[in-house]
């Protein structure tokens, strides 16, 4: 646990969750501390199975051409969006590993039977529809950059968004409006799903709590997002194949962040 100093927030009240100062040696250390996690109880190929199949389908479809191929970088570069979801099962392994518990990929599955079950599900609902508003936001880009014609071909789509003035801008401005849903979710979700795997919170404390950690640590929470975005990018690039280890390992230095973060 982190020696940071604790911080009186103006935005708490007595009965929050206190929030600490953090930085970069935390980053580090949950890093650390997350891939140990990992390491301990392997769940790549549970992530194989639920990663393949799905990426599979979209990059099919999206290959035929059509009104989905625009959206294909959208849906890959949403899984930042969608991460804290899929990383529900992996709080709950560090959590057990913490508290000298066993631990097996089927711990993961815990999770329907926590307290906070239904809080969770809403959180979850709540990313969802972000999700499905920046693939919307996305198409609306992509219209007011290139227009409303689909290209025929994946070859026609990079030749439309590489080599025109119309691609270009749709990158740069493509790019913006994502990094404004990227900031939003890890605002709302950075300590709020493991805090409610671990504690008797509200939905409202724990993303309010989830809020002050951003506020109190702009720099550092930054950083850490910066970090997941680029760890994400990176695990796409060998056919998505290092998704399977970069998400659980996120996963795991995420509930370590929390520790650090937030009072237990």
């Amino acid at each position: 646990m982190s020696n940071a100093p604790v911080v009186n927030d103006v935005l708490g009240t007595s009965g929050d969750p206190i929030v600490r100062r953090i930085g970069m040696h935390d980053i580090k250390d949950a890093l650390t501390e997350g891939y140990s996690d990992f390491l301990s109880a392997p769940t790549q190929l549970f992530f194989l199975g639920v990663i393949y199949p799905l990426v599979g389908l979209i990059a099919a479809r999206a290959a035929s051409g059509g009104h989905l191929l625009p959206l294909l970088y959208p849906m890959v570069a949403g899984l930042s969006l969608m991460g804290p979801i899929a990383a529900i099962g992996i709080y709950e392994l560090s959590r057990r590993r913490e508290q000298r518990l066993a631990v097996s990929w089927l711990n993961a599955f815990d999770v329907l039977r926590s307290p906070a079950i239904g809080a969770i599900v809403a959180l979850g609902l709540l990313m969802c529809g972000i999700f499905v508003a920046w693939l919307f936001a996305a198409q609306a880009v992509y219209r007011m950059t290139i227009g409303d014609l689909p290209p025929g071909s994946i070859g026609e789509f990079f030749n439309r968004v590489f080599t025109t003035p119309e691609g270009w801008r749709l990158i740069i401005w493509g790019n913006a409006v994502g990094f404004l849903f990227a900031a939003l979710v890890l605002t709302l979700t950075v300590v709020s799903f493991p805090l409610l795997l671990d504690k008797h919170v509200r939905l409202r404390t724990a993303v309010m709590t989830s809020i002050r950690v951003v506020a109190i640590n702009p720099v550092t929470m930054a950083v850490w997002g910066l970090i997941v975005a680029a760890a994400l990018a990176v695990g796409c690039l060998p056919l998505f194949v290092g998704l399977a280890v970069v998400m659980p390992i996120l996963g795991h230095a995420t509930w370590r962040l929390y520790r650090r973060a937030v009072v237990a």
